[in-house]
C-alpha cells in the first residue's frame, strides 16, 4: 500500500477492534462518502495481530471445543439496535444463536464464537467502499512514536520499517502481566526445590502437561479460568460423564481448589424473564453519575491524568449501587410474588426511595417476613464468613450442599428476583463506565455474582467432588512454600493443611501499563501517557483518545477495551442493553473518520 494516502492503524483484531472496524463502515457513507471520487482519496487501514482478525487470541478457532462460552448464544451481539445511545447509524445484524443456528439457551463452544466473529470481520471489510483497503499484518505492534501533530510510527516485529498511520487505535484486549511479587518468590522457590508453579495465565495457553496423573495440585482462584483448568485435566485427559457420574480415565491430577470466597462463582440463571421488568435505571442512573462527576476531584483517574484525588468508591458510588440493586430484587419480588410481602409496593416504594442505610433494613424487615427473601449483598459476597468444619471431609459435603443449593435456586423461577438483580448489574455496569478506574473489587464482584458459570458445569464439578478428582479447600486460602512444598489451609477447616508439589493460579493475569508484557503499552506509558491509580491506561470518555498525565488527549491515539478506564461489563454486548462498548467503537470511529476526511480534504485543495 502506498505511504502517502492517510492511514489508520488498528493494533488488535479481536473483538474490539473488529467492532471499531463494524462501526467505521457504519459511519463511512455520511461522513466520509464514497472515498475514491469527488475529490476525496480513500484511506489505508493496517490491522495489526498476530492471531487471525476477527477471533484475535481469546476467542480463536485453534482451541479445544470442550470450552465453552460464558454467555447463552442469544445474549451475544457484534451489532447495535436502537437502544444503543450513539451518533452512529444502526446497522443490525444476527446474534451467535442466529448466525450459527444454533438454540438461544446454548453455551456454544469457543471455536464456533471465533468464527462467527471472523465472519463479523470479513463483513465489515466487504461493506467498506473501494478506495478504502484493509490489510491484516500477522506480527506483534511493538512501539508507536512520532510527533503529536504528524504521522505515528507503528513498530512491529520482524519489520525493519514501521507502518506510517494518521491515527493509531489500541484495541489489544486482554493482556499478559509480568509476575508480581509474591508470584515471582514462588516461582524462584519452585525452580530451587523442582517444585512446579503455574501463574495467572489464560487456560487455554497454559502448558499443564506437567501435572502428572493422580498427584494433588493446588489451585487458587475458583472463577471462570478454574473452570477452564477443570476442563482440560478431566474431560481434556480422556474422562467422561455418564449423567450425574465421572468416569476418570485415570490421566486426571486431584484438583485442591481454593479462593478468597471458597466457593464458586453462582450458576448461570437458568430461566427466562416473565412479566414487567423494574425501570431502570431508577437509583443509579446519568442524573446520579453527573453528580458524582461534577464534585471536586470527581473521577477515580489519578491526578496524573488530571482526575484529582478522585472519588472512593465505597463512600461515594456504593450506596447508590446497593440502593438500585435493591431496588430491582424488590420491585420483583412484590411484583411476582406478592404473597411473600406484607404491604402494598406503592407504600413500600415510596417508603425506600426517602430511606438510607439502616432505615432500608428496618423497612425490609417489616415488608418481608422470610429473610431468604432480602437480599443481603455483604452475605452474599462472603458465603463461608464464620462458617467453620471440623474435618476435610466434611467441607466436602458441605460445599456439595451449597453448589447444589446453589443450583436449585438459580434455576427456581420462584426465586426470580434473582434475575431482577442481574438486570440490576447489568444496568449498574453501564452507568460505571463513565466513572472510569474504580477498583478491581467491583469487578470481581460483578462477575461472581452475573457471570458466573453455566450450570452444567457446577453439576461437573458435583460429579468430579464425589469421584475425588476436585476436593475444596475453603474460603481465604492461603499459600506457603516451605520445607520442599506448597502448603495450603484455610480457616474454615482450623488446622488442616494439604502438601502439593504443583500449585497453579488459576485466575486471568492483572496487568497494569506498567507490568504488562505488552512492549507497546509500556512504551506508551513511559512516553507520557497518564494511567489510573490502577493501572489501566487513562482515555478520553468521549472518544477514547489516550490522555496524557496533564489530562490532555492525544490527537492521533486511541485506545479501546479492558486496558483502559473505560472497559466494559464482559467480552461481548447482550442485545438491546445499550452496550457502552458499541458506544464507545462508534465514537471512536466517527473521531478518526472526521479526521481522516479533513486531512484528505487539505490534501486535495
Amino acid at each position: 500500500m502506498s505511504t502517502g494516502r492517510p492511514s489508520l492503524v488498528i493494533v488488535g483484531a479481536g473483538p474490539r477492534g473488529t467492532g471499531l472496524l463494524e462501526r467505521i463502515a457504519a459511519n463511512v457513507p455520511e461522513l466520509y462518502g464514497d472515498s475514491g471520487t469527488g475529490g476525496i482519496e480513500g484511506f489505508d487501514i493496517h490491522v495489526v495481530d498476530p492471531y487471525p482478525p476477527g477471533a484475535g487470541r481469546i476467542w480463536r478457532e485453534e482451541q479445544s471445543p470442550l470450552l465453552w462460552m460464558n454467555s447463552e448464544a442469544q445474549d451475544v451481539t457484534m451489532f447495535t439496535d436502537e437502544t444503543v445511545d450513539m451518533a452512529g447509524p444502526v446497522l443490525e445484524g444476527p446474534t451467535l444463536h442466529e448466525w450459527a443456528s444454533l438454540g438461544g439457551r446454548t453455551f456454544a463452544d469457543r471455536p464456533r464464537q471465533g468464527a462467527y466473529l471472523r465472519w463479523v470481520y470479513e463483513r465489515a471489510v466487504a461493506a467498506l467502499p473501494p478506495g478504502i483497503r484493509v490489510r491484516h499484518h500477522p506480527r506483534r505492534a511493538l512501539r508507536v512514536n512520532g510527533p503529536r501533530e504528524g504521522r505515528q510510527q507503528v513498530w512491529l516485529e520482524g519489520r525493519s520499517r514501521p507502518l506510517l498511520a494518521d491515527l493509531v487505535v489500541l484495541s489489544v484486549g486482554h493482556l499478559d502481566a509480568e509476575l508480581d511479587d509474591e508470584q515471582r518468590e514462588l516461582a524462584t522457590y519452585a525452580d530451587e526445590h523442582g517444585l512446579l508453579h503455574l501463574p495467572p495465565d489464560f487456560t487455554a495457553d497454559s502448558d499443564l502437561s506437567a501435572l502428572a496423573p493422580g498427584e494433588p495440585v493446588l489451585v487458587r482462584g475458583f472463577g471462570l479460568a478454574f473452570v477452564d483448568l477443570m476442563v482440560l485435566l478431566t474431560e481434556g485427559r480422556g474422562g467422561r460423564y455418564d449423567g450425574q457420574t465421572y468416569h476418570p480415565s485415570g490421566r486426571e491430577p486431584i484438583l485442591y481448589v481454593g479462593s478468597r470466597r471458597g466457593v464458586p462463582y453462582h450458576s448461570k440463571i437458568g430461566y427466562g424473564w416473565e412479566g414487567e421488568r423494574p425501570p431502570l435505571p431508577r437509583f443509579f442512573g446519568p442524573a446520579e453519575v453527573d453528580q458524582l462527576l461534577a464534585r471536586p476531584g470527581g473521577s477515580p483517574r489519578s491526578s496524573e491524568a488530571g482526575g484529582g484525588e478522585g472519588l472512593d468508591f465505597r463512600r461515594d458510588v456504593w450506596p447508590l449501587v446497593e440502593k438500585e440493586l435493591g431496588f430491582a430484587h424488590y420491585h420483583r419480588l412484590f411484583a411476582a410474588h406478592p404473597e411473600r410481602t406484607r404491604i402494598a409496593w406503592t407504600d413500600f416504594e415510596e417508603k425506600y426511595a426517602a430511606a438510607e442505610g439502616v432505615e432500608i433494613q428496618a423497612l425490609v424487615a417489616s415488608a418481608v417476613p422470610d429473610p431468604t427473601d432480602r437480599l443481603d449483598l455483604a452475605a452474599l459476597d462472603h458465603p463461608l464468613d464464620g462458617v467453620r468444619y471440623t474435618s476435610h471431609e466434611e467441607l466436602q459435603s458441605g460445599l456439595r450442599g451449597y453448589i447444589e443449593t446453589d443450583l436449585r435456586r438459580r434455576h427456581d423461577p420462584s426465586h426470580s428476583p434473582d434475575l431482577a438483580v442481574f438486570l440490576g448489574l447489568l444496568s449498574v455496569y453501564g452507568q460505571l463506565v463513565r466513572l472510569g478506574d474504580i477498583g478491581s473489587w467491583w469487578h470481581g464482584f460483578f462477575s461472581y455474582l452475573a457471570s458466573g458459570p453455566p450450570g452444567p458445569r457446577l453439576r461437573q464439578m458435583l460429579a468430579l467432588s464425589r469421584a475425588g478428582i476436585l476436593k475444596f479447600v475453603g474460603a481465604d486460602m492461603t499459600v506457603t512454600a516451605e520445607d520442599g512444598v506448597f502448603r495450603a489451609g484455610s480457616a474454615t477447616v482450623p488446622g488442616v493443611t494439604i502438601e502439593a508439589r504443583a500449585l497453579v493460579e488459576a485466575r486471568l493475569p492483572h496487568p497494569t501499563i506498567e507490568r504488562t508484557r505488552d512492549a507497546l503499552l509500556r512504551e506508551l506509558y513511559a512516553d507520557g501517557a497518564a494511567a489510573t491509580p490502577e493501572g489501566l491506561l487513562a482515555v478520553d470518555a468521549a472518544d477514547g483518545r489516550v490522555l496524557d498525565r496533564s489530562g490532555t488527549p492525544h490527537p492521533r491515539r486511541f485506545a479501546l477495551g479492558p486496558h483502559t478506564d473505560a472497559r466494559g461489563s464482559g467480552a461481548f454486548t447482550r442485545p438491546r442493553t445499550g452496550g457502552p462498548a458499541f458506544r464507545q467503537n462508534d465514537a471512536t470511529a466517527r473521531a478518526a473518520l472526521a479526521f481522516l476526511r479533513a486531512l484528505s480534504c487539505r490534501a486535495a485543495a
